[in-house]
């Protein structure tokens, strides 16, 4: 790799709660961009980077400007960024990939790194449960459903949007209990089948890292709201830090 790392965060909600707050945040994340482009060779960001994101034909939400013009530079420098859509930005489209640089993913997949298997994905809706949450994450992600909200004008469509998915994020806030972590459960359960090294997702807010088995572990990015953490791949290692 060339001394170089994978870098892996999630769970910036830009946007949130305030336009002071939140831009505050943002430049704290430009500051951990800036920290990492000289040894980066990738990095992937597993959802939830703006508490909501809907594109109109003509339209994106406003702000965030200082954000994507750094990740536009990095792409821009050869720096592979990846972006996994989350629950509170499943309506991106293509604006980001087109005008920034960045490639989307829409599921779960895996990456190959120096024979280490890291399966990613943001963690929404997967493992056993949560049923109501599943069936409502089907109709949003229909193409009838984002068809009938571009129909509302943006000012009422994104407002309304922004304040679902306050009330969706602080859900996720909930106290660790591995015996009863769904997203634990889940690689558990993938493992006896398709065994990897690393499962890495963000979603739950909530910095941490649980053994699967002799070979896997489970990591969740936590978020930047309150933790300010991340991942990073080097030497055959993944680790969980704080900036």
């Amino acid at each position: 790799m060339n001394n170089k790392k994978i870098y892996f965060a999630s769970d910036f909600h830009l946007g949130s709660p305030n336009k002071e707050e939140s831009r505050i945040r943002e430049k704290k994340i430009i500051s951990w961009l800036n920290f990492i482009q000289k040894d980066a060779k990738a990095i992937y960001l597993l959802g939830d980077i703006f508490d909501f994101w809907f594109e109109y034909k003509k339209v994106v939400p406003k702000g965030f400007v200082r954000l994507l013009g750094k990740l536009s530079e990095l792409t821009d420098n050869g720096i592979d960024i990846h972006y996994v859509v989350g629950n509170h930005d499943m309506w991106i489209d293509d604006y980001l990939e087109q005008e920034i640089g960045l490639k989307l993913h829409f599921r779960e997949f895996i990456i190959n790194e120096d024979d280490k298997q890291i399966f990613l994905g943001h963690g929404d809706g997967l493992g056993k449960g949560d049923y109501k949450y599943k069936i409502l994450k089907k109709i949003f992600s229909s193409n009838l459903c984002k068809w009938l909200f571009s129909r509302l004008h943006p000012n009422f469509g994104i407002g309304l949007g922004q304040a679902w998915s306050n009330k969706s994020r602080k859900a996720q806030e909930i106290p660790i209990n591995e015996e009863n972590e769904i997203l634990a459960g889940y690689c558990k359960e993938q493992q006896k089948n398709n065994p990897v090294d690393y499962y890495v997702f963000g979603h739950r807010h909530i910095p941490m890292e649980i053994k699967i088995d002799e070979r896997a572990n489970y990591i969740n990015l936590g978020d930047w709201i309150h933790h300010y953490s991340y991942a990073v791949y080097s030497d055959k290692k993944l680790e969980l830090k704080k900036f």
